[in-house]
């Protein structure tokens, strides 16, 4: 209970938000670095997926890679890194993080593009529609949902992971929790792992709010369960009217 007053009491010290190098700053720091990564990742695990997806080959080559990827731990990566000429820099820690954030999202943009109805496919083509037109125009709407899973699942995790770049000298909100070990201080070490277990949350919640608005077809707000009909009362239709 006294760790828990001591973070409390951290965090409502305004000088450990706006000072040089506090809370503020880590935390600028830390969406910055995780940005990139997320950002990195994606580039290459979309379109790659997309490629796959449609083509249906690779399936055995995305799981080993997937689970080999998940095998490797980012801090040995990142401390691999730190005796090539990358260093201790933020980009080792992005490009360890963007490993890290790899497979999801691979794994999910292919299945979601392996997932779309042949015959949706079919109908597409049967109205002349492009390679580029069917990718774009149908396939990617209907695989968007898992595909937006997989960039969320990602991101959380690269948020979560990005504290242990402060173990090789990095920046971002792992220092807070470092720093915290350094000095025994239970207060700053929970606080730390507050901030950064609210940042993932709230990292979890923008992007389902993102996925709800891109993601084509009729919606209902996220985390809201749909009403059960009444008791007796006919069920509509797609088209209002009542069956």
């Amino acid at each position: 209970m006294s760790a828990l007053a001591d973070a409390l009491r951290y965090l409502n010290d305004p000088l450990n938000w706006n000072r040089s190098g506090g809370i503020l700053d880590l935390l600028v720091q830390h969406l910055t670095v995780s940005g990139a990564a997320v950002l990195a990742a994606a580039v290459l695990a979309v379109p790659l997926g997309v490629l796959l997806g449609r083509s249906g080959r690779g399936r055995g080559g995305i799981v080993v890679l997937s689970n080999v990827s998940r095998a490797v731990p980012t801090l040995a990566l990142l401390t691999v890194f730190a005796v090539t000429p990358i260093g201790f820099s933020d980009t080792a820690t992005v490009v360890a993080l963007a490993v890290f954030a790899f497979p999801p999202m691979l794994t999910n943009t292919y299945v979601g593009f392996r997932e779309v109805d042949r015959d949706v496919r079919e109908a597409a083509r049967a109205m002349g529609m492009s390679r580029g037109q069917m990718v774009t125009r149908v396939e990617f709407p209907l695989a968007l949902p898992l595909v937006m899973t997989g960039i969320r699942t990602a991101a959380v995790q690269v948020v979560a992971t990005a504290t242990l770049a402060a173990l090789v000298g990095g920046g971002g909100l792992g220092r807070i929790i470092n720093l915290g070990f350094g000095q025994q201080d239970l207060g700053q070490i929970l606080a730390g792992a507050l901030v950064v277990a609210t940042l993932a949350l709230l990292t979890e919640l923008v992007l389902v709010l993102v996925s709800w608005a891109v993601t084509p077809g009729p919606r209902r707000l996220p985390f809201r369960a749909a009403h059960p009909s009444r008791v007796g009362e006919p069920e509509p239709t797609s088209s209002g009217v009542p069956l």
